[in-house]
Protein backbone atom coordinates (compact mmCIF):
# COMPACT_ATOMS: atom_id res chain seq x y z
CA UNK A 1 0.00 0.00 0.00
CA UNK A 2 1.33 3.83 -0.96
CA UNK A 3 1.14 6.42 1.40
CA UNK A 4 0.96 9.91 0.08
CA UNK A 5 0.61 12.74 2.38
CA UNK A 6 -1.74 16.04 1.97
CA UNK A 7 -2.79 19.26 3.36
CA UNK A 8 -5.85 20.99 2.76
CA UNK A 9 -6.73 24.49 2.67
CA UNK A 10 -9.64 27.23 1.22
CA UNK A 11 -9.55 30.51 0.10
CA UNK A 12 -12.30 32.29 0.28
CA UNK A 13 -14.06 28.88 0.57
CA UNK A 14 -12.27 27.16 -2.46
CA UNK A 15 -10.45 24.09 -1.39
CA UNK A 16 -6.87 23.40 -2.28
CA UNK A 17 -4.93 19.98 -1.47
CA UNK A 18 -1.53 19.84 -1.50
CA UNK A 19 0.98 17.41 -1.90
CA UNK A 20 4.19 18.37 -1.04
CA UNK A 21 6.05 15.19 -2.11
CA UNK A 22 5.69 13.34 -5.69
CA UNK A 23 6.13 9.27 -5.19
CA UNK A 24 8.15 9.57 -8.42
CA UNK A 25 11.00 11.47 -10.16
CA UNK A 26 10.16 14.45 -12.87
CA UNK A 27 13.36 14.70 -13.76
CA UNK A 28 15.48 18.15 -14.59
CA UNK A 29 13.72 20.93 -16.57
CA UNK A 30 11.47 23.55 -15.54
CA UNK A 31 8.07 23.46 -14.19
CA UNK A 32 6.49 23.46 -17.61
CA UNK A 33 8.62 19.99 -18.83
CA UNK A 34 7.23 18.65 -15.79
CA UNK A 35 3.98 19.12 -16.28
CA UNK A 36 4.35 17.58 -19.84
CA UNK A 37 6.02 14.59 -17.84
CA UNK A 38 3.33 14.24 -15.54
CA UNK A 39 0.39 14.60 -18.37
CA UNK A 40 2.18 12.10 -20.13
CA UNK A 41 3.23 9.44 -17.45
CA UNK A 42 1.61 10.08 -14.68
CA UNK A 43 -1.79 11.57 -14.74
CA UNK A 44 -3.20 8.46 -12.72
CA UNK A 45 -2.10 10.66 -9.50
CA UNK A 46 -4.13 13.40 -10.46
CA UNK A 47 -7.11 10.80 -10.80
CA UNK A 48 -6.45 9.36 -7.10
CA UNK A 49 -5.77 12.10 -5.38
CA UNK A 50 -8.85 14.08 -6.68
CA UNK A 51 -11.67 12.27 -7.99
CA UNK A 52 -14.19 10.36 -5.89
CA UNK A 53 -14.66 8.69 -3.92
CA UNK A 54 -11.66 9.92 -1.84
CA UNK A 55 -12.22 13.50 -3.64
CA UNK A 56 -14.57 15.53 -5.35
CA UNK A 57 -15.00 18.16 -8.27
CA UNK A 58 -14.94 20.81 -6.42
CA UNK A 59 -11.20 20.80 -5.18
CA UNK A 60 -8.44 21.83 -6.99
CA UNK A 61 -4.75 20.31 -6.30
CA UNK A 62 -1.27 21.38 -5.87
CA UNK A 63 1.70 19.29 -6.76
CA UNK A 64 5.11 21.20 -4.82
CA UNK A 65 8.45 20.59 -7.25
CA UNK A 66 11.69 21.90 -7.70
CA UNK A 67 12.30 24.81 -9.68
CA UNK A 68 14.62 25.12 -12.64
CA UNK A 69 14.51 28.98 -11.74
CA UNK A 70 17.27 30.05 -9.29
CA UNK A 71 15.83 33.19 -8.27
CA UNK A 72 12.53 30.88 -6.76
CA UNK A 73 11.85 29.39 -3.89
CA UNK A 74 9.74 26.31 -5.30
CA UNK A 75 7.66 25.40 -8.33
CA UNK A 76 4.29 24.39 -8.10
CA UNK A 77 1.83 22.54 -10.69
CA UNK A 78 -2.19 22.98 -10.19
CA UNK A 79 -4.97 20.34 -11.23
CA UNK A 80 -8.78 19.44 -11.29
CA UNK A 81 -11.24 16.81 -11.76
CA UNK A 82 -10.48 17.25 -15.49
CA UNK A 83 -7.03 18.05 -16.20
CA UNK A 84 -4.14 21.15 -15.29
CA UNK A 85 -4.28 24.50 -14.62
CA UNK A 86 -1.29 27.05 -16.65
CA UNK A 87 -2.27 28.98 -12.67
CA UNK A 88 -4.08 29.31 -9.76
CA UNK A 89 -4.86 32.36 -7.50
CA UNK A 90 -6.77 31.28 -5.03
CA UNK A 91 -4.03 27.92 -5.33
CA UNK A 92 -1.18 29.91 -4.82
CA UNK A 93 -2.99 31.94 -1.85
CA UNK A 94 -3.28 28.57 -0.16
CA UNK A 95 -0.30 27.40 -1.20
CA UNK A 96 1.31 29.98 0.84
CA UNK A 97 -0.34 29.69 3.81
CA UNK A 98 0.24 25.69 3.89
CA UNK A 99 3.62 26.41 3.60
CA UNK A 100 3.49 28.85 6.19
CA UNK A 101 1.54 26.03 8.42
CA UNK A 102 4.63 23.72 7.77
CA UNK A 103 6.66 26.26 8.94
CA UNK A 104 8.48 26.16 5.41
CA UNK A 105 8.54 29.76 4.50
CA UNK A 106 8.45 33.11 6.58
CA UNK A 107 6.97 36.41 5.83
CA UNK A 108 8.02 37.91 2.47
CA UNK A 109 8.54 37.86 -1.06
CA UNK A 110 8.40 34.45 -2.23
CA UNK A 111 8.69 33.67 -5.85
CA UNK A 112 7.17 30.18 -6.92
CA UNK A 113 7.91 29.40 -11.05
CA UNK A 114 4.29 27.32 -12.30
CA UNK A 115 3.67 26.22 -15.71
CA UNK A 116 3.06 29.76 -17.52
CA UNK A 117 5.39 31.49 -15.60
CA UNK A 118 6.95 32.97 -12.46
CA UNK A 119 4.89 34.78 -9.72
CA UNK A 120 5.78 36.68 -6.75
CA UNK A 121 3.75 35.49 -3.59
CA UNK A 122 3.89 37.82 -0.46
CA UNK A 123 2.86 36.54 3.02
CA UNK A 124 1.42 39.11 5.59
CA UNK A 125 2.69 39.51 9.16
CA UNK A 126 0.11 39.49 11.40
CA UNK A 127 0.25 41.64 14.49
CA UNK A 128 -1.43 38.80 16.35
CA UNK A 129 0.73 35.95 16.12
CA UNK A 130 3.63 35.27 18.07
CA UNK A 131 7.18 36.16 17.95
CA UNK A 132 7.86 32.71 18.98
CA UNK A 133 10.11 30.56 16.19
CA UNK A 134 7.84 27.97 14.60
CA UNK A 135 6.89 25.10 16.86
CA UNK A 136 3.73 24.24 18.92
CA UNK A 137 1.63 21.65 20.41
CA UNK A 138 1.76 20.08 17.03
CA UNK A 139 5.08 19.42 16.59
CA UNK A 140 8.73 21.11 15.48
CA UNK A 141 8.38 23.38 12.74
CA UNK A 142 4.18 23.25 12.49
CA UNK A 143 2.18 25.91 14.20
CA UNK A 144 -1.06 27.09 14.94
CA UNK A 145 -1.01 30.76 14.39
CA UNK A 146 0.67 30.61 10.76
CA UNK A 147 -0.16 33.64 8.73
CA UNK A 148 -2.43 33.73 6.29
CA UNK A 149 -2.81 36.51 4.49
CA UNK A 150 -1.27 36.42 1.15
CA UNK A 151 -0.71 38.93 -2.42
CA UNK A 152 0.26 37.65 -5.36
CA UNK A 153 2.06 39.01 -8.32
CA UNK A 154 0.43 37.47 -11.14
CA UNK A 155 2.30 36.97 -14.65
CA UNK A 156 0.90 39.77 -17.20
CA UNK A 157 -2.71 39.87 -17.89
CA UNK A 158 -4.61 40.90 -21.23
CA UNK A 159 -7.76 41.38 -22.79
CA UNK A 160 -7.47 39.01 -26.52
CA UNK A 161 -11.07 39.79 -27.79
CA UNK A 162 -13.65 42.70 -26.86
CA UNK A 163 -17.28 42.09 -26.36
CA UNK A 164 -17.58 38.81 -28.73
CA UNK A 165 -21.46 37.99 -28.92
CA UNK A 166 -23.07 34.97 -27.64
CA UNK A 167 -26.71 33.39 -28.36
CA UNK A 168 -28.32 31.67 -25.60
CA UNK A 169 -32.05 30.60 -25.81
CA UNK A 170 -32.97 33.52 -28.82
CA UNK A 171 -31.08 35.86 -26.39
CA UNK A 172 -27.34 37.49 -26.88
CA UNK A 173 -24.90 38.33 -24.73
CA UNK A 174 -21.61 39.59 -24.68
CA UNK A 175 -18.21 38.81 -22.99
CA UNK A 176 -14.55 39.44 -23.69
CA UNK A 177 -11.52 37.09 -23.81
CA UNK A 178 -8.99 38.01 -21.72
CA UNK A 179 -5.87 35.80 -19.97
CA UNK A 180 -5.06 35.55 -16.59
CA UNK A 181 -3.03 32.70 -15.79
CA UNK A 182 -6.25 30.87 -17.51
CA UNK A 183 -8.63 31.75 -20.58
CA UNK A 184 -11.72 33.32 -19.19
CA UNK A 185 -14.71 34.50 -21.12
CA UNK A 186 -15.83 37.46 -19.18
CA UNK A 187 -19.81 38.38 -19.68
CA UNK A 188 -21.57 41.26 -18.19
CA UNK A 189 -25.31 41.64 -19.90
CA UNK A 190 -26.63 37.98 -18.73
CA UNK A 191 -29.65 39.61 -16.84
CA UNK A 192 -28.88 36.75 -14.27
CA UNK A 193 -29.22 37.16 -10.07
CA UNK A 194 -25.96 36.00 -9.04
CA UNK A 195 -26.22 34.46 -5.97
CA UNK A 196 -26.48 30.79 -3.87
CA UNK A 197 -29.55 30.54 -4.53
CA UNK A 198 -29.53 30.83 -8.53
CA UNK A 199 -26.48 27.98 -8.89
CA UNK A 200 -27.96 25.80 -10.79
CA UNK A 201 -29.12 28.27 -13.37
CA UNK A 202 -26.38 29.68 -13.53
CA UNK A 203 -24.10 26.68 -13.77
CA UNK A 204 -26.42 25.48 -16.82
CA UNK A 205 -26.15 29.18 -18.63
CA UNK A 206 -22.63 29.47 -18.13
CA UNK A 207 -21.54 25.96 -19.22
CA UNK A 208 -23.82 26.56 -22.45
CA UNK A 209 -22.01 29.36 -22.74
CA UNK A 210 -18.72 27.49 -23.04
CA UNK A 211 -20.22 25.01 -25.04
CA UNK A 212 -21.58 27.88 -27.85
CA UNK A 213 -17.83 29.43 -27.75
CA UNK A 214 -16.58 26.07 -28.81
CA UNK A 215 -19.20 25.71 -31.11
CA UNK A 216 -18.11 29.38 -32.87
CA UNK A 217 -14.87 28.63 -32.55
CA UNK A 218 -14.14 31.57 -30.51
CA UNK A 219 -10.77 31.15 -28.41
CA UNK A 220 -7.62 32.57 -26.84
CA UNK A 221 -4.40 33.12 -28.74
CA UNK A 222 -2.78 30.32 -30.38
CA UNK A 223 -6.29 28.53 -30.73
CA UNK A 224 -5.88 27.74 -26.98
CA UNK A 225 -9.65 27.22 -25.57
CA UNK A 226 -11.34 29.04 -23.55
CA UNK A 227 -12.27 26.75 -20.45
CA UNK A 228 -13.67 29.26 -17.80
CA UNK A 229 -17.39 31.52 -17.96
CA UNK A 230 -17.46 34.35 -15.83
CA UNK A 231 -20.53 35.96 -14.98
CA UNK A 232 -20.41 39.62 -13.08
CA UNK A 233 -23.20 41.43 -11.74
CA UNK A 234 -23.60 44.92 -9.19
CA UNK A 235 -23.25 43.96 -5.48
CA UNK A 236 -23.63 46.92 -2.16
CA UNK A 237 -20.87 44.48 -0.89
CA UNK A 238 -17.82 45.22 -3.21
CA UNK A 239 -17.08 46.31 -6.95
CA UNK A 240 -18.32 43.40 -8.20
CA UNK A 241 -20.00 39.84 -8.13
CA UNK A 242 -18.65 37.10 -9.99
CA UNK A 243 -19.87 33.56 -10.71
CA UNK A 244 -16.89 31.11 -12.20
CA UNK A 245 -17.09 28.10 -13.74
CA UNK A 246 -14.28 25.98 -14.18
CA UNK A 247 -13.31 23.22 -16.76
CA UNK A 248 -14.86 20.89 -14.65
CA UNK A 249 -17.98 22.35 -14.48
CA UNK A 250 -17.78 23.10 -10.77
CA UNK A 251 -18.25 26.88 -9.67
CA UNK A 252 -15.67 28.81 -8.20
CA UNK A 253 -16.13 29.11 -4.50
CA UNK A 254 -13.35 32.06 -4.06
CA UNK A 255 -13.56 35.11 -6.53
CA UNK A 256 -11.19 33.56 -8.90
CA UNK A 257 -7.61 34.65 -8.71
CA UNK A 258 -6.97 34.28 -12.19
CA UNK A 259 -10.32 35.11 -13.33
CA UNK A 260 -10.20 38.42 -11.54
CA UNK A 261 -6.53 39.07 -13.09
CA UNK A 262 -8.66 38.99 -16.13
CA UNK A 263 -11.09 41.00 -15.18
CA UNK A 264 -8.91 43.90 -14.16
CA UNK A 265 -6.99 43.81 -17.58
CA UNK A 266 -10.38 44.84 -19.32
CA UNK A 267 -11.44 46.94 -16.56
CA UNK A 268 -7.59 48.93 -17.48
CA UNK A 269 -8.60 48.27 -21.26
CA UNK A 270 -12.13 50.00 -20.50
CA UNK A 271 -10.13 53.35 -18.45
CA UNK A 272 -12.16 52.03 -15.58
CA UNK A 273 -9.74 51.24 -13.26
CA UNK A 274 -6.52 53.08 -12.48
CA UNK A 275 -3.03 51.79 -12.01
CA UNK A 276 -2.83 51.30 -7.99
CA UNK A 277 -6.55 51.67 -7.29
CA UNK A 278 -8.20 48.93 -5.26
CA UNK A 279 -10.52 46.52 -7.08
CA UNK A 280 -12.60 44.57 -4.61
CA UNK A 281 -13.99 41.32 -6.37
CA UNK A 282 -16.42 39.31 -4.66
CA UNK A 283 -17.51 35.85 -5.25
CA UNK A 284 -20.74 34.28 -5.13
CA UNK A 285 -20.40 32.63 -1.61
CA UNK A 286 -19.73 35.89 -0.48
CA UNK A 287 -15.60 35.99 0.29
CA UNK A 288 -13.58 38.65 -1.63
CA UNK A 289 -10.15 39.43 -3.00
CA UNK A 290 -8.81 42.77 -3.45
CA UNK A 291 -7.06 43.00 -6.75
CA UNK A 292 -4.87 46.23 -8.24
CA UNK A 293 -2.58 46.71 -11.55
CA UNK A 294 1.20 48.22 -12.53
CA UNK A 295 2.53 48.42 -15.49
CA UNK A 296 5.59 47.02 -17.02
CA UNK A 297 5.82 48.73 -20.08
CA UNK A 298 2.85 48.23 -21.73
CA UNK A 299 1.68 44.87 -19.72
CA UNK A 300 -0.35 44.71 -17.21
CA UNK A 301 0.50 42.74 -13.66
CA UNK A 302 -2.20 42.40 -11.49
CA UNK A 303 -1.98 41.34 -8.04
CA UNK A 304 -4.82 39.30 -6.15
CA UNK A 305 -4.54 39.92 -2.30
CA UNK A 306 -6.86 37.18 -0.04
CA UNK A 307 -6.78 34.82 2.88
CA UNK A 308 -6.56 31.13 3.20
CA UNK A 309 -7.27 28.71 5.73
CA UNK A 310 -5.31 24.83 6.56
CA UNK A 311 -8.23 23.04 7.63
CA UNK A 312 -7.06 19.49 7.15
CA UNK A 313 -4.00 16.90 6.66
CA UNK A 314 -3.76 13.72 6.46
CA UNK A 315 -2.25 10.44 4.08
CA UNK A 316 -3.86 9.17 0.95
CA UNK A 317 -3.67 5.60 1.06
CA UNK A 318 -3.42 3.64 -2.25
CA UNK A 319 -4.56 -0.03 -1.72
CA UNK A 320 -3.46 -1.71 -5.17
CA UNK A 321 -7.01 -4.31 -4.56
CA UNK A 322 -9.25 -1.45 -4.25
CA UNK A 323 -10.80 -1.65 -7.73
CA UNK A 324 -11.82 2.65 -7.36
CA UNK A 325 -8.62 3.82 -5.29
CA UNK A 326 -7.84 5.51 -8.73
CA UNK A 327 -11.18 7.36 -8.71
CA UNK A 328 -14.39 7.01 -10.37
CA UNK A 329 -13.81 8.04 -13.84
Amino acid sequence: MKHIPFLDSHTGGEPTRLITSLPFDLGTGSVADKLSKLKAHHDDLRRTVLLEPRGSDVLVGAYLVPSADPTCEFGVIFFNNVGYLGMCGHGTIGLIASLAYLGKVQPGVIRVETPVGVVEATLHASPFLSRAPFGDDKGPGVRSDYPNKVSVKNIPAYRYLTHIPIEIDGKTVHGDVAWGGNWFFLVHDHGMDVNMQNLEALTDFAWRVRERLTANGVTGANGAEVDHVELFASTPEADSKSFVLCPGKAYDRSPCGTGTSAKLACLYGDGKLQVGQIWRQQSVVGSIFEGSIQLDGDRIIPTITGEAWVMSEGTILMDERDPFGGGIR
